[in-house]
């Protein structure tokens, strides 16, 4: 029963499969990205603005540990979905033990250092002035769940490469209204301020990782390792390594674009435009959920079909996979260009009792807020292309260009721009800078992948 869940990735329609595979992913992400923006709505109602920027200083130190684990689970499930698609079940089985032992070195490592280097990292992310206090707060509870939450995104991916979608979604909803309802206990309630938001974020990373523990050593679970398995196997490791290096690469990319972005707005605006970066952020998470879970969807389908010389479907997949999300990330950016104003006022309060300078600090907010949301989010609708292409390279082990097109938009293009275009356009640059990158990136991305599938994608299994 447990192995024809992964073989129906290489036999049932693309088009059925795929819908199989990135509804449940859909939903994980949407409830996961609801998490966040209600997350951000509490923080910024029972708290205030300040705490929003405090929370977005320290996301990309954070993330950054917990993307660890998403690159040593993305990395490895690449090599568990191909394995699959040969038949070679000890690879999966030595590869998802070796993701657990790594998982577990890495992340608990970093979270020591980022604990010693506390009050270095969170001036230097943009957490200065009044934003520091609840930043540092929130920070150091937040770093000691991020083991956590990296083996829940490890565990996450190679659920989802076994070909059980939905209990990846569970996964994935479990941490999110865990972090809801603790929320609305630990802040409303109890008023624990900041301290509140962080026990509650860190309460959710632990009850994903028991749903995980509970998958795994369940009948559902086809992969039941050994002892043995959890020793460290070189090949493996710098297989994992060249795969997971991609998804490092793109969240240590993302930390530096945070650091960079909310250094360069505090100096052009203060805290309030560091507040504004936050909630355009909540929405970059969320506006694209089903985007990301069509993506999500499209990498255990690409990924065993390739490993089963099935080209035909893998170029069939890459198609349907670039249809479905561009129809979706249309759809998303109509709405972002028609209620912009309604979004911004979402995250904040509107009490008349509000102290003079938060009343005026949200005032900034839903100011500014309309604008910088219509330019971020401008280039939407072309965005699946350069996902779907980029995430097919690492789908079928080609670590090199999934890389290069990974970085392609964040760091050969972004990061420059942000740089530049704010100088002469001041905060309206640090806007624009996010379409003309999409744009950009798209293009590069289009072209490499229409030359991949034209030379590598020709062969047909019989």
């Amino acid at each position: 029963m447990a192995r024809a869940a992964s073989e129906e990735l290489g036999s049932e329609p693309i088009g059925k499969l795929l819908v199989k595979q990135a509804v449940p992913a859909s939903i994980g992400i949407l409830v996961m990205s609801i998490n966040v923006l209600v997350d951000s709505i509490f923080v910024g109602n029972w708290i205030g603005a300040i705490a929003i920027a405090a929370i977005n200083v320290v996301l990309p130190v954070s993330f950054f540990i917990a993307a660890l684990g998403m690159a040593i689970g993305i990395g490895g499930s690449s090599i568990i979905s191909r394995a699959l698609g040969a038949g070679n079940k000890q690879k999966a089985l030595k590869t998802f033990g070796n993701q657990i032992t790594l998982t577990l070195l890495v992340t608990v490592s970093m979270v020591a250092l980022g604990l010693q280097f506390v009050d270095n990292l969170i001036p230097a992310f943009g957490g200065k002035g009044a934003i520091f206090e609840p930043a540092k707060i929130y920070y150091i509870i937040v770093l000691y769940g991020v083991p956590f939450l990296a083996l829940c995104m490890m565990g996450n991916t190679v659920i989802r490469a076994e070909g059980k979608p939905k209990f990846a979604m569970i996964a994935m909803i479990i941490p999110s209204v865990g972090n809801l309802l603790l929320d609305y206990i630990f802040i409303y309630i109890f008023d624990w301020g900041m301290h509140g938001a962080a026990w509650a974020t860190t309460s959710g990373y632990l009850l994903c990782l028991s749903y995980i523990v509970y998958f795994f050593l369940s009948k559902h679970s086809e992969l039941k390792i050994r002892w043995s398995d959890l020793g460290l196997q070189q090949s493996i490791l710098k297989e994992i390594s060249a795969l997971g290096f991609v998804t490092l690469s793109r969240q240590a990319v993302t930390s530096v674009i945070y650091l960079l972005l909310n250094n360069i707005l505090f100096n052009l605006g203060g805290a309030p435009l560091v507040a504004v970066y936050g909630i355009i952020g909540r929405m970059l998470m969320f506006a694209l959920f089903p985007v990301f879970g069509v993506t999500q969807g499209f990498l255990p389908i690409a990924g065993y079909n390739y490993g089963a010389i099935q080209y035909d479907r893998v170029k069939e997949s890459i198609y349907t996979a670039i249809k479905y999300a561009a129809i979706v990330a249309t759809v998303v950016f109509t709405i972002l260009m028609l209620f912009p104003a309604a979004i911004a006022d979402l995250f904040l309060s509107d009490r008349l009792d509000l102290p003079l300078e938060e009343l005026q600090t949200n005032a900034f907010v839903l100011e500014h807020a309309p604008l910088a949301m219509r330019l971020v989010f401008a280039a939407t609708p072309i965005i699946a292309l350069q996902l779907i292409g980029a995430a097919y390279f690492q789908a079928v082990g080609k670590a090199i260009p999934a890389l290069l097109l990974t970085l392609t938009r964040q760091g050969f293009f972004f990061i420059p721009l942000i740089l530049i275009l704010p100088y002469f356009l001041g905060e309206v640059g640090v806007w624009l800078s996010f379409p003309i990158a999409d744009v950009l990136a798209t293009i590069v991305t289009g072209w490499y992948l229409r030359k991949e599938i034209a030379t590598n994608l020709v062969t047909t299994n019989a």
